[in-house]
């Protein structure tokens, strides 16, 4: 694993309002270097690793906004360790790129079938890339924004649920005593009367 930030680069290096973090894994260490310097001056905090397993535990170890991930790498393929972050229920949602070296249809086809946000064929243009990057990231953030909208939504829904319980529960219990009371008066008035019979019979 190394790591790449926009510390190790020139003053110059481009500034961001809050740092996102990357995942790259590739199995060529020519290949992270590039990315993770190229990464680093546009102002994201990059993590490296060569190979899946690594990815997986640095996944399960800490948050990453995103992960681009090599598809064709030795002992465990980009799609394998695909298969694994959405086969987990705490990764589910991680944003995933996956780039891979095949040109054809099927790369792309099989890569998203597999659950990937996108996908880049190599040799990229390295803007392209940071756009596609800084779209999926921004999509997930809504996405997440929407998810944690949706459940203070869920959580007032079924406190009104239960404050609208209450009060049919407090609305039916007024009723039942209301009903005791009508029946309580209706007993003093019979007997009322009957004692008012009685006494104009005497």
């Amino acid at each position: 694993m190394e790591l790449f930030t926009r510390d190790d680069l020139p003053a110059g290096a481009a500034r961001r309002g809050s740092t996102r973090t990357i995942l790259a894994v590739d199995d060529s260490r020519t290949n992270l270097n590039v990315l993770g310097r190229r990464l680093a001056h546009l102002g994201y905090l990059v993590v490296l690793s060569d190979n899946g397993h690594e990815a997986l535990d640095l996944i399960a170890a800490r948050g990453f906004d995103m992960v681009l991930l090599d598809m064709v790498m030795p002992g465990m393929s980009g799609l394998h360790v695909l298969n694994e972050i959405r086969g987990n229920r705490e990764t589910a949602d991680l944003p995933v790129i996956m780039v891979t070296g095949r040109s054809d249809a099927g790369a792309a086809i099989e890569a998203l079938a597999a659950g990937a946000d996108d996908h880049v064929a190599k040799p990229f243009d390295f803007q392209v890339l940071a756009a596609r990057i800084d779209r999926v990231i921004d999509r997930a953030r809504r996405f997440a924004e929407l998810k944690r909208s949706n459940a203070t939504l869920d959580a007032r829904i079924a406190a009104r649920a239960m404050e609208l319980g209450e009060t049919r529960v407090e609305l039916a219990e007024t009723r039942a005593d209301r009903l005791r009371l009508i029946a309580s008066l209706q007993m003093l008035n019979d007997r009322f009367e009957r004692l008012s019979g009685t006494s104009d019979a005497g």
